[in-house]
Order: C-alpha cells, then structure tokens, then sequence
C-alpha cells in the first residue's frame, strides 16, 4: 500500500454515528442461514489467527451465528484462498487473507473483495551476536563478510521473503536467505543465534527485542508505526522508498451475491469501529483500515502489478 496507516471508509464512521442501533436490524434479514467460516492460512496464535478470531467473536454477535475460524495451513496462505474460491458462493465460507495470498500470489480463481481489515509493517531484527545497532552497520557488516550472514524467512512469496529480498536488492548485499515453515522457529533461532537477521511482526519480534533476547533495527513502514515509535523505518535508515505493509482482508467466493457482501461490509465496518477491537488490533500492531468492495478491489489491482514487476526483476520464482 502506498500509505501505512489507518484508513477509515465512509462507512466506518457511519457505524460510529449510529453504534449499536445498527445490530438489531441487520439480525432480521435472511443472510446468514448457517454458521460463517473464516479460513485464515497461518497457524493458530499467529497475528491473522487472532485478528481474525477477535473480529470473528464480534460478527457472530452481530449477525447472530457462529463464526468459526479454521486454520488452513500451507502454501504461504494458498490453499486456505484457493479452498474459499472454490466453496459456495453464498457468504458462508471467507478468506481472512494476507496481500501475500492476493497480490503477490495472485489466486487463478477470482475472488469478491469486502473491505481490508487491517495492517501493519514488518520489523527488522537481529540476533544478539551480530555486532550492530542500526541497518546501516548491518550494511557494512554484510559487505565486509559477503554470502557469510544468514537470514530467515517464513516462505516463498510471504511479505517477510519480499522484504528480505527487498532488502538485498536496494543494499546490494549478498547473504544466505533460509526459509523456514513458521515463525516461532524461525524467531526462536534468531534468539539461539543459529539465524542472524529476519523480518518479524510487531506481535512475535517486539516483546523479545523489549526483553532484550534480540535488536529491532527497523520497520519496512514509510511511517513509524504506533506500537513502537523509537525503532526507525527502513526508508529513515537509508533506503529511500522501503515499503512493505502486511494488511489482511475479508474476501468471499466470486458470484457472492452484492446483497450479502454489503451485509458482511456494513457489519466488518461497524465492527471495527468499536473501541475495544481498535485496542485489541493495536496490541496486535495492526492499524485499522476498513475500505469499501471497490477500494479493496482498487487496491489490488494497484499492488498486484507493482509487486509483479518486483518478482520478474530479481527473477524469483514464487512456486
């Protein structure tokens, strides 16, 4: 995205305006007749699991079913997408998915965009047996031991490999890219300093950068981020234009009826607005977006060739 931060629809701040008098009679039409189904493609305890769980609590109250979420893990977040495109198309089954499952790897079967949820940047960390305090004494350090340095990432095609690759392409560095199948061992080796450098997200890296158990360098935002404004960004650290946002969204099956996205809009929308989901959100490090179908679909077909160009230049293959 072009700008990190919250963005708040016209309809977000409808839900403020009204608050609950808006539940009673979205409960009377004949959406939803079953319980809804969140597909989230990380694992349990994750940042998408428990924005989605916090978010799935609340539309079940709203919309008066249960709303399940299940883990569908694999495939960066592929096969969670992929199964949602193929369901029903009646509002029942949704993807709670990355940009990495959208944009980066775009699904071969179309999908129907309701709103983005939320976002939040990467962060930069180090282990603490990597002689530096900042990406600029990274920089040198990797030039002066070329192919020696190692660095996690959580997948082929996942926003913490494109940062890294980022990374590498404006640096002009050469280090061991390791991947890894999830980010607690990722993170865990980065700590034993078995790994020296990954991109992790506010929700895993800053607690153990604040026990001191590693360095949080910097964030892949344009903006310092509101859960930690002393860690600069990489664009403040010498890489003019860095910017890699994570956001998730809410998508359902393409032919979804218009009704029951707007249903499942209004609803997500008004949601967000409350205080306590604002707050949940923002111990997660998210930062709450809420746009409308067509600026979610408009946001798409903005990243989706930008981040094509990106993956055909350093020639990687996402498969």
């Amino acid at each position: 995205m072009k700008r990190f931060g919250t963005l708040v629809s016209a309809a977000l701040l409808l839900g403020q305006m009204f608050g609950a008098a808006a539940w009673p009679a979205l409960a009377q039409t004949s959406y939803p007749t079953r319980p809804l189904h969140f597909l989230v493609g990380f694992a349990g305890g994750t940042a998408p699991d428990i924005a989605a769980r916090v978010l799935a609590d609340k539309l079940a109250a709203y919309l008066g079913k249960p709303v399940v979420v299940e883990n569908v893990v694999g495939a960066s977040g592929n096969i969670a997408r992929d199964r949602v495109a193929n369901s029903q198309p009646d509002g029942h089954t949704l993807a709670f998915a990355a940009n990495s499952a959208i944009v980066i790897n775009p699904p071969i079967y179309p999908l129907a965009p309701i709103t983005q949820v939320c976002s939040y940047a990467n962060i930069l960390v180090v282990s603490n047996n990597v002689p530096t305090t900042n990406v600029k004494e990274l920089v040198a350090l990797a030039r002066d031991k070329p192919g020696k340095l190692t660095i996690g990432h959580t997948g082929v095609g996942t926003t913490v490999h494109l940062s890294t690759e980022l990374f590498k392409s404006m640096a002009g560095i050469d280090i061991q890219l390791v991947p890894y199948r999830n980010s607690v061992n990722l993170l865990a080796d980065v700590v034993g300093g078995q790994i020296a450098i990954t991109f992790g997200t506010p929700l895993t890296a800053l607690p153990l950068a604040r026990e001191g158990r590693l360095k949080a360098l910097a964030t892949t935002s344009l903006h310092r981020v509101a859960v930690a404004p002393d860690i600069p960004t990489m664009d403040e650290s010498g890489f003019p234009g860095y910017d890699v946002a994570v956001w998730y969204g809410l998508l359902a099956p393409a032919q979804t009826p218009l009704s029951v996205i707007d249903t499942l809009h209004r609803a997500i929308t008004h949601i967000l607005a409350f205080p306590e989901i604002r707050r949940r959100y923002g111990e997660l490090g998210c930062e709450i977006i809420g746009n409308t179908p067509q600026e979610f679909k408009s946001a798409i077909e903005i990243e989706t060739p930008r981040w094509a160009r990106f993956i055909d230049q350093l020639g990687i293959k996402l498969d």
